[in-house]
């Protein structure tokens, strides 16, 4: 963090009587008053009739370090210090030339020196402490302005000094994720600056930075109490609606300091557009944000912040291709932008380029140190390729007398962002408490997947399975190989080919029935909620035997946070054979639904999915029959490396192997990572 430093020019009494020439009362009032380039004029002008007045080439040389050459003044101050060696006064000024040059190190040993040489000097004190917050050593600049204050009780140059370094120093700490000592040191600023604007500013960030929702909230309402800092409020208080999740409350705020813009200051102005198209986007308005947006770039077709509104609207549309367009050109305008860093970072991992997006959220961190949302996103890069073990046991029965006991070990290694090697070990024990059948399958397969393109990925599993019954005993192969395809934006096809032994139970097992599937999955999604999603089966068996399956949903997000959907399903199946006493086998069924979906995702402890539907199902030629069916998930991240989660099922729709039965299935899950960090990544920093 940047301060000014301020220290003050002392004019000595002049023991000589100047002449009218030499009278500098208006240059000290233009070095009083700001306006350098004129106190530059004057006593540069001064210097061509009197080049040896040292009061008049003190103040051109601090008109010149003012006004933007801080090179030049440090040379003038270097001469003028070789020509007054003992002047205290000329020592000063060249000390803060070495500030102005942005030469802290030195500057440090200086001022100290100085300090040893007179120390109870307040510009020697202040500008020791200045220099001190610059390096960041801000408990030593602490000491140091409160010994300046000793000497000038109340002084205002030093006051103002000690805020910046109190809010320096706290920011030290957000940023070592020392959110206590952070706050602590806020609250102590706002003892000695009571209700001060940017203090409050700083701890409203500090709480929505440590998730602190509630305390920011409140925060934002104190400063809303000056009616001046009003609308900067809203701006918070919108920002911290979003972060609940209360999309409507954001835009109502929003629009609220938004509609209050009158002539306010341009930055201010800036700041609540930009929020207001932000809660526009957030709630979906995408074309109200657009004609914004459009407005503005007809007038200024090029301001990072616009460009950065539009690639935030275009990521929210999933058209990352203009996203990634306009944060290129974000940091072509400015190389070290946060919001074109990492919303590059962003739009290459949603695009599929994980290793770009990899290097430009650590391009990132270089910049901005410990970053909280970059720290996160590598974080959340990192889990999605750090290899993993997975088990899975499940305990199932109907009301056919049929009975199944399920466990499952999956070990998923990602050897890059673009393959993996995956291993899955499954045993069934299935039993009829009325045929007294039991049978019992070990499947073992391996596998990988690797994305050739961003839009085009395979996984292929290729294994054995092995049943052991009372009366066979065989081993068969088992493959999955699917196609992953991102044709167009919103919208994924799955492309694969299954064979697979029918386990549902102990009677189908022991008949070795092989099924073959093609099958295809298609999901459309759109920016206004509504999505299809249609899967077509097409089976064949080796009792010659043939199905064709077909199920579709359409459905309509109501809610995102959480993820709240309702929708219709609809399920056609057809078999070429009907053999009704060994297998569920229509020639025709059909089965409509409605339903609703509750999903909270994994980002908190706890994570949640239910899933109701009802409808009505229509076998063959007979009456209706009603229908329900009921999933659910309830998982808890005990760390962040171990997941756990139950589940439960109940249904009494038919299907390809069941006919009019209730089925139930309760189970649990375990999911823990191997490793802290991706194995390559790993790999990389010991080659390194």
């Amino acid at each position: 963090m940047k301060f000014k430093f301020l220290l003050v020019l002392t004019i000595l009494l002049l023991t000589n009587v100047y002449s009218s020439a030499q009278n500098m009362q208006e240059g000290f009032t233009y070095l009083e008053t700001g306006e350098y380039q004129e106190a530059e004029i004057f006593f540069e002008t001064i210097l061509k009739e009197h080049p040896d007045n040292k009061t008049a080439r003190l103040c051109y040389g601090r008109a010149i370090g003012l006004n933007g050459n801080p090179k030049q003044a440090n040379t003038l101050f270097t001469n003028l210090l070789a020509d007054y060696p003992s002047d205290f006064e000329v020592k000063l000024n060249y000390g803060e030339s070495l500030l102005w040059n942005s030469n802290f190190l030195k500057a440090k040993t200086y001022f100290k020196s100085l300090i040893d040489e007179d120390p109870k000097s307040f510009p020697a004190l202040l500008s020791y402490a200045n220099t001190l917050s610059n390096l960041k050593e801000y408990e030593d600049a602490l000491l140091y302005v409160n010994k300046a204050l000793e000497v000038l009780p109340g002084n205002p140059n030093a006051l103002t000094s000690k805020k910046y370094m109190y809010l320096g120093y706290a920011y030290q700490k957000q940023q070592a994720q020392d959110y206590n000592g952070a706050e602590a040191l806020l609250k102590e600023n706002l003892i000695l600056f009571n209700n001060d604007k940017d203090t409050l500013l700083n701890l409203a960030n500090l709480y929505l930075i440590s998730n602190q929702y509630d305390k920011a909230k409140d925060t934002y309402i104190i400063i809303a109490e000056n009616p001046e800092n009003k609308i900067t409020a809203l701006n918070g208080l919108a920002l911290v609606s979003h972060l609940n999740g209360k999309e409507k409350e954001a835009l109502k705020t929003s629009k609220l300091a938004f509609d209050s813009l009158t002539n306010t200051d341009e930055t201010l102005t800036q700041q609540t557009t930009e929020r207001y198209i932000q809660a526009l986007i957030w709630n979906k308005k995408y074309r109200t944000a657009e004609t914004l947006i459009n407005s503005l770039t007809s007038k200024k077709p090029n301001p990072n912040w616009v460009l950065a509104l539009r690639a935030t609207l275009n990521t929210y549309k999933g058209d990352f291709k203009k996203s990634l367009k306009d944060y290129n050109a974000i940091l072509v305008n400015d190389s070290t932008s946060f919001d074109g860093n990492l919303g590059k970072a962003n739009a290459q991992k949603a695009s599929g380029l994980y290793n770009d997006a990899y290097n430009s959220a650590n391009k990132t961190l270089s910049i901005f140190k410990n970053q909280k949302d970059a720290v996160n996103f590598i974080n959340i890069l990192d889990k999605q390729f750090t290899p993993y073990i997975e088990s899975k046991t499940a305990y199932s029965f109907d009301n056919g007398d049929n009975e199944a006991i399920m466990s499952s070990l999956n070990v998923t290694i990602p050897l890059s962002t673009k393959l993996q090697v995956n291993g899955v070990y499954s045993y069934r024990d299935s039993k009829n408490t009325t045929t007294n059948n039991e049978a019992k399958a070990n499947n073992l397969l391996f596998g990988f997947s690797y994305l050739f393109h961003p839009k085009i990925g395979l996984k292929t599993n290729i294994g054995v399975t092995d049943i052991k019954a009372k009366t066979t005993d065989y081993t068969q192969f088992l493959t999955d190989i699917v196609f992953n395809i991102k044709p167009f934006k919103l919208q994924t096809l799955d492309i694969g080919f299954k064979r697979e032994w029918q386990d549902f139970n102990a009677d189908l097992l022991i008949r070795e029935i092989v099924q073959n599937t093609l099958y295809t999955n298609y999901n459309v999604n759109t920016n206004f909620n509504l999505g299809w999603y249609t899967q077509y089966n097409y089976s064949w068996q080796n009792d010659n035997n043939q199905k064709h399956l077909l199920f579709t949903s359409l459905y309509y997000n109501l809610f995102d946070k959480p993820l709240f959907k309702t929708g219709i399903n609809y399920q056609y199946i057809t078999f070429k054979d009907q053999v009704p006493t060994i297998y569920f086998s229509p020639e025709k069924f059909n089965v409509v639904e409605v339903f609703v979906d509750l999903v909270k995702n994994q980002n908190g402890k706890w994570f949640y999915n239910l899933n109701l539907a009802t409808g009505l199902q229509f076998i063959e030629d007979q009456e209706k029959q009603n229908t329900y069916r009921f999933q659910g998930k309830l998982g808890y991240n005990i760390s962040n490396r171990f997941t756990a989660n139950i589940y439960g099922l109940h249904s009494n729709i038919a299907s390809a192997t069941a006919a009019g039965f209730t089925f139930t299935e309760v189970g649990f899950r375990l999911k823990w990572d191997l490793f802290k960090k991706p194995i390559f990544i790993k790999l990389k920093k010991v080659k390194d």
